[in-house]
């Protein structure tokens, strides 16, 4: 009953968020709103704060083993979107506001029951920002005062050591599409990505009168993108792979022969190690492409986020309460991956996370009409099982739980971008 009792509020939550998406590291309204309801529900909350936005907060702290619950403050920049912010462009087209009112339900809910205290293992809640790799030119700037080392919000707070103490992370996302019938997804990996930028060097010269001694840059970005075409079939189906180029930065004039030219890409795939081969193929294609029309190329490699692997074993208990559950009747726990990607990987690399995917929306995600159509489902029904699942994951072993540092990341992600 606790959930259907506090629909409204939740509502009006959902709806406040929604109504004012904000991006990364800028989550100010959202952060407030996090942080009054936290202090009314749990009067004794103490809130640490990170990155601008973060919040993080206990309930307990007794118990050998944490568990974090995680939700994502910010938006994503869609300014096409029906309910985007008109002066940021930024908009919930991704279902980050039901994240919170999840992460916010739960909270209420165990700070009123104290069901947390008999279990075995500590809880947890943290609010990350800038889940979204996007606004870049925002963050360089942060990076560039000293403020961040990392765009994405969870390696940021891995950095300041807000995980330092979690065993192993629950987070839950929005799934892209419609359901007839109340809908969870477990199981399902995320690829990984980085970020290529190709700057093409050539010669310019007069286009009409003497184009025989220009060097045309456009012309080598042209090839290396038909080259990444016919290279395409040469990459394999179940990696993931996908790489989408585009003209990042040219002052090109129909006159004369452009002499640089940027091409920007991501590379998505499933596994580090196939990254790291098919971004060698990359860069092989550009300097091929390069050479063959008698011009150079310089080559960035910038860091995304890591590919995430689903915790099976966590992924057993969630399982079990479906199983129990009378109100959920759908799970898809079958799909193995998709391309999507999120700074949940790089978390997963340091200790065991899962993802709990839930239906209710209607429209594309990240599209101009994604929406919540099952208010129902999604700001009672999910929540309550997600308080059953948490029930079921007092038996977790501590034993089937691995840790990794901080340093032995960062040594991934160099093995990476060198």
């Amino acid at each position: 009953m606790f959930f259907e009792e506090h629909f409204e509020e939740m509502k009006t939550i959902a709806a406040h968020i929604f109504d004012n998406p904000e991006l990364g590291y800028k989550e100010w309204k959202t952060k407030e709103l996090v942080e009054t309801f936290l202090k009314k529900e749990n009067a004794d909350a103490e809130l640490t704060y990170f990155s601008t936005t973060g919040i993080k907060t206990y309930l307990s702290k007794d118990k050998p083993v944490t568990m974090a619950f995680i939700a994502e403050l910010d938006a994503v920049y869609a300014p096409s979107h029906f309910n985007s912010d008109k002066e940021t462009g930024a908009a919930h087209n991704c279902g980050h506001f039901t994240q919170i009112t999840s992460a916010l339900s739960l909270y209420a809910y165990l700070a009123e029951t104290k069901i947390y205290e008999n279990w075995n293992y500590n809880v947890c809640f943290v609010f990350v920002p800038a889940e979204e790799y996007l606004d870049l030119e925002y963050r360089e700037k942060l990076k560039a005062q000293g403020e961040i080392v990392y765009f994405g919000g969870k390696p940021e707070a891995m950095r300041l050591g807000v995980f330092d103490d979690i065993d192993f992370g629950v987070c839950v996302h929005s799934i892209g599409e419609e359901f007839s019938e109340p809908t969870i997804e477990i199981d399902c990996d995320l690829a990984g990505f980085l970020y290529k930028h190709y700057r093409f060097e050539g010669k310019a010269a007069h286009a009409g009168f003497d184009p025989f001694s220009g060097v045309n840059a456009y012309s080598m970005s042209t090839l290396f993108n038909v080259g990444l075409g016919l290279m395409r079939q040469q990459v394999r189906d179940d990696q993931l792979v996908r790489f989408n180029p585009i003209v990042m930065a040219s002052d090109m004039s129909t006159n004369v022969i452009p002499n640089h030219v940027t091409i920007g890409t991501d590379l998505r795939t499933k596994s580090t190690d196939y990254m790291k081969m098919v971004a060698k193929r990359l860069d092989d294609v550009a300097l091929g492409s390069a050479q063959a029309l008698g011009g150079k190329v310089e080559i960035e490699t910038q860091m995304g986020y890591l590919p995430f692997v689903q915790d099976r074993y966590l992924n057993t208990f969630v399982k079990t309460a479906f199983e129990e559950n009378k109100k959920i009747t759908a799970l898809i726990d079958d799909r193995g991956g998709i391309a999507a990607a999120g700074d949940i990987g790089d978390l997963a690399f340091m200790f065991p996370c899962i993802q709990i995917s839930y239906g209710g929306f209607a429209g594309t995600i990240h599209g101009d009409d994604f929406r919540m159509t099952d208010e129902e489902f999604v700001l009672t029904t999910f929540p309550e099982f997600l308080s059953e699942v948490l029930v079921k994951l007092n038996d977790v072993d501590r034993d089937k739980l691995y840790k990794r540092s901080f340093a032995a990341y960062e040594e991934l992600l160099h093995s990476i971008t060198n």
